[in-house]
């Protein structure tokens, strides 16, 4: 394990690794190419946005295109803090729970024998190949039958399952050795206790790349705000930029919708840099089974 783990995620610098990154270098960087635009973009004037050819990078970097936004935030009648607690109360709430019914749920279906895993497993799979467009009026169905219409929780409760985030978990915990869970049932350890003091602190860099996918799916999601939410104040962040860059489509609005999307932008980034290596544990597991 020793040996796998020096290779695939190396401490220190190694002569070998300079033909690696020899290949590697010039593909991160083109991949990282439409971050750099998106960042340039949001501060260039408006001549700039609309320069023929179009310029990469930003020649006079300003300020305005955010001033603007805040001018336009403030001339509404709900103000842009009120939209960005809703979003942050939205997606702690949905990814905390999301993470405790996938782990808890793959968990179950890995190291639990019980009657209709099976038929519940093949569930799961299916529920993957469906767009959130094709269960829009299910899910408005139950939320309106629960009377959960203008609540946080029409926002939380159709974002918390999440198969591709059971699959991937499911898939860690299924390498947990079952000797060492039996053992710790020997020593008198309940499944909770297997589950918090065993399985979770085994499968962290999972956890860590599901928390990101559902991050992603909360912090960009336009579903619940459009057909769950009537109340203006209890729509999020995304809904409200998405808002502004539509009402901005003019030659005036560009400038906002560049700063608009760098701002919605940025959490997913500073998620993924602060996961990146746990995410990359898991594909390097993943891929070596």
């Amino acid at each position: 394990m020793a040996y796998r783990g020096r290779h695939i995620n190396p401490q220190r610098f190694e002569r070998g690794q300079i033909k690696i990154l020899l290949i590697l270098l010039p593909l991160a960087l083109f991949m990282a190419l439409p971050i750099v635009f998106i960042v340039n973009h949001a501060f260039k004037p408006m001549e700039e946005l609309f320069a023929f050819p179009p310029t990469f990078f930003v020649r006079n970097p300003t300020l305005d295109n955010f001033t603007k936004l805040i001018k336009f935030s403030r001339s509404a009648g709900i103000p842009l803090t009120r939209y960005l607690f809703n979003s942050l109360i939205v997606t702690v709430l949905t990814v905390g729970l999301s993470l405790l019914l996938t782990t808890g749920a793959a968990f179950a279906f890995s190291k639990i024998r019980f009657r209709g895993r099976n038929l519940m497993l093949q569930i799961n799979q299916i529920a993957i190949m469906f767009v959130a467009t094709a269960v829009l009026i299910p899910r408005y169905m139950v939320i309106s039958r629960l009377g959960m219409i203008d609540t946080v929780l029409a926002h939380v409760l159709p974002l918390v399952a999440m198969p591709v985030a059971l699959f991937l978990v499911k898939q860690f915990v299924d390498q947990v050795p079952d000797s060492l869970i039996e053992a710790a049932h020997l020593d008198g350890a309940t499944d909770i206790q297997v589950y918090w003091h065993i399985i979770l602190p085994v499968i962290k860099p999972a956890v860590a790349t599901a928390m990101v996918l559902v991050f992603q799916q909360v912090w960009t999601n336009l579903e619940t705000s459009n057909y769950f939410t009537n109340d203006e104040s209890m729509k999020t962040l995304t809904f409200y930029m998405n808002t502004l860059v539509n009402a901005s489509n003019g030659v005036a609005g560009q400038g906002v919708a560049a700063a608009a999307s760098l701002i919605m932008f940025i959490p997913n980034l500073i998620l993924f840099i602060i996961c990146q290596n746990a995410v990359m544990n898991t594909m390097a597991t993943s891929g070596i089974k």
